[in-house]
C-alpha cells in the first residue's frame, strides 16, 4: 500500500509493507508466534485486567492503585494473578480462532469492497471493521466459559459466593449449581460488548495508520521528489502509535458494557 507523503502537487512518496492477506501467511508460524506473542501480552497485562475487574464488581470504589495495593496486602504479590492459568489456557484457543477468522473476513470482505468500487481507504476501514466485528463473535463461543471461570477466581477474595481452589474446581461447581448455561452467563452481553468494540478497533487502526503516515508525509514534505521508505522500527512505531489510539477509542465507547457484563459473569 502506498500513501501519499503531502499534497497532490509533490511528487514525494512513502512506501510502506503491503497488508499481509491469509493466503500469504505461514499458517504454522502464524498460530505459533501469534499463541506466544498473546501469551506473553497476556502476562504482562494480567494485573491490570484483575484490577479493574476487582473496581467493577467493589462497593467501595477505590483507585487503580488502591485496589492494586490492597489485593497484595491480602494475597501478596501472587494474588495479582489469581486466576492467570485459567485465563491463559483458554486465551491461547480463543486467540487462534480469533486471528484465523479476523484475517480469512478481512481479505474477503477488503477484496470483494474494492471490486464493488469502494476507494481503497474505505475498503481497509470496512474490511477491518466486518473483520473485527467477526472475529469477535467467533472467539466469545470459547472465551466466554473461560471468563465466566477466571473472573469468579479473580474476585472470589472479595465476595461471599463459595470458594474456588481452582479453574478446575470453579469450572465443576458452576457447572454442578448451574448446568453448562452457566459457563455462558453473559454471552450475549459479551457479543454486544466485543464485536462493536472490535469492529471500532480495527477500523479506528486502519484510518489511524494512514493520518499518521499522513501526517509524516506532510513533515517531510518538500524534501524533494526521492521516495521515502521508512525502516522496521519506523513501521512498527506507527503501527504501535495507531494501536493506541484505537484502543483509546473503543475502551471509551464499550466501557460501560463491559461493566454489566463483568457484574453479570
Amino acid at each position: 500500500m502506498n500513501i501519499s507523503a503531502a499534497e497532490e502537487e509533490s511528487a514525494q512518496e512513502i512506501h510502506i509493507p503491503a497488508d499481509i492477506d491469509w493466503e500469504m501467511l505461514d499458517k504454522s508460524k502464524f498460530f505459533f508466534l501469534g499463541a506466544a506473542l498473546f501469551s506473553g501480552v497476556s502476562a504482562t497485562l494480567y494485573p491490570v485486567v484483575l484490577v479493574k475487574t476487582r473496581q467493577q464488581v467493589a462497593q467501595v470504589q477505590l483507585s487503580g492503585i488502591g485496589t492494586a495495593f490492597s489485593i497484595v496486602k491480602h494475597g501478596g504479590f501472587q494474588g495479582l494473578y489469581r486466576g492467570f492459568g485459567t485465563s491463559l489456557m483458554g486465551t491461547i484457543p480463543a486467540r487462534a480462532l480469533y486471528m484465523a477468522a479476523l484475517e480469512v473476513t478481512k481479505s474477503n470482505v477488503g477484496s470483494t469492497t474494492v471490486k464493488l468500487g469502494f476507494p481503497e481507504p474505505t475498503a481497509a476501514a470496512i474490511a477491518n471493521a466486518v473483520a473485527g466485528l467477526t472475529a469477535a463473535m467467533v472467539a466469545q463461543l470459547v472465551w466466554t466459559p473461560i471468563d465466566v471461570v477466571s473472573q469468579r477466581l479473580m474476585v472470589q477474595s472479595s465476595s461471599s459466593q463459595c470458594r474456588y481452589v481452582n479453574g478446575i474446581d470453579a469450572f465443576r461447581k458452576i457447572v454442578n449449581s448451574h448446568g453448562p448455561k452457566g459457563l455462558y452467563r453473559g454471552l450475549g452481553i459479551s457479543i454486544l460488548t466485543y464485536a462493536p468494540s472490535n469492529a471500532v478497533w480495527w477500523a479506528s487502526y486502519s484510518v489511524a495508520q494512514r493520518l499518521v503516515w499522513g501526517g509524516i508525509g506532510c513533515y517531510l514534505k518538500g524534501g524533494g521528489d526521492e521516495t521515502i521508505r521508512p525502516d522496521s522500527k519506523t513501521v512498527m512505531a506507527v503501527q504501535g502509535a495507531s494501536a493506541a489510539m484505537a484502543g483509546g477509542i473503543s475502551a471509551l465507547i464499550t466501557m460501560p458494557l463491559d461493566t454489566i457484563k463483568t457484574r453479570l459473569q
